[in-house]
């Protein structure tokens, strides 16, 4: 299973058409989330792959999978409640049911929240600058994040700022590798 993003344009649109037009074959409500100000209701539906304007992608495409979500939250300056919807389209090689495709996205949320998002957040990554060879500090990057989490650090952040003070903080983490 694949996002569908904007930067392909024509598989995106025919995702579109294939919700508007065609009859899901099966769909899944999640049960209502709230948690830090906000209510988030979920719905997935899947449709299958009857067409796409490209045949390049026809045999391999089986579902096409819709994930709407619509997020309220309360905004404190205004006292209202306010509301935002969004779309993602996930195109698929094999056939599941639509609880299982909300479960993969909602998994896919979990490593983006525990991995990417602390790489950038706290060990800037976005902003390299390196161009030759990056991925070898990615690797670097990932290897020093597994050692802390592996250690049980929680704050990250926190405690690259304390190792970047006193290198002795260093000999107190377990490097063994399983």
């Amino acid at each position: 299973m694949v996002q569908v993003k904007e930067n392909q344009k024509q598989l995106l649109d025919d995702c579109r058409i294939a919700a508007q037009k065609d009859t899901p074959i099966d769909t899944f409500t999640a049960p209502v989330e709230s948690g830090h100000g906000r209510i988030e209701h979920r719905e997935c539906r899947i449709f299958n792959c009857l067409y796409t304007t490209d045949p390049e992608w026809q045999p391999l495409i089986q579902q096409i999978i819709e994930v709407k979500r619509l997020r309220e939250w309360m905004d404190t300056k205004a006292k209202k409640w306010k509301s935002s919807t969004e779309i993602a389209f996930y195109v698929s090689t094999t056939i599941r049911t639509a609880r299982e495709y909300h479960h993969a996205v909602r998994g896919h949320w979990g490593i983006e929240n525990t991995n990417h998002r602390v790489r950038d957040g706290a060990m800037l990554e976005d902003a390299s600058r390196i161009r030759k060879n990056p991925g070898i500090m990615a690797r670097c990057r990932s290897f020093a994040l597994n050692i802390l989490r592996a250690n049980g650090v929680n704050n990250i952040a926190k405690t690259l700022y304390e190792n970047a003070i006193c290198f002795n903080n260093l000999k107190l983490l377990d490097f063994v590798i399983t």
